[in-house]
């Protein structure tokens, strides 16, 4: 004897709304989590902000200069001076320090939260090599690099 199936039955209406429920708030807190994490993340590296406090320039000898920048961290999170540059003529010509052209104090170069550092520019001869030396009513461009790629771009007129 075949049997014939003449009665399907499949959830109940019940059944099947808690379980919409439920994927529709298991994919709301997934999409929280997901956001929650990115938003930090983008926080976090876009923390810092660097500001110009002060620029000093020093005649300590005809050969041997130095310039002494002071920036503030007014941000929310640190940061880490990585590379500095300067110009004599524009922020199009802007050359690349070498580390013994400069100085970072502190020496780890962490700018912290409502901190500064100050970073001293060692004109004349390092090592043998002319760096060069600043000239009293000349304009001067710099430019800081922090390691996550935020940066200060200022100009100086030397006393």
């Amino acid at each position: 004897m075949i049997r014939k199936l003449t009665s399907k039955k499949g959830i109940s209406p019940i059944l099947a709304t808690l379980l919409l429920v439920a994927i529709a708030v298991a994919a709301a807190i997934i999409s929280y989590a997901w956001i929650i994490t990115f938003v930090s993340t983008q926080t976090q590296q876009s923390g810092a902000v660097l500001v110009l406090e002060n620029t000093r320039f020093y005649a300590v000898s005809s050969t041997n200069n130095r310039t002494d920048i002071t920036i503030r961290n007014t941000g929310t999170s640190s940061a880490k001076i990585v590379s500095v540059y300067w110009s004599s003529s524009s922020f199009s010509a802007l050359a690349k320090l070498n580390t013994y052209e400069y100085t970072l104090s502190p020496s780890t170069g962490m700018v912290n939260v409502d901190s500064s550092i100050t970073i001293t520019v060692k004109w004349g001869v390092s090592g043998g090599i002319i760096i060069g030396n600043w000239t009293s009513g000349s304009t001067y461009y710099f430019k800081t690099v922090t390691r996550a790629g935020q940066y200060l771009e200022f100009t100086e007129k030397a006393p």
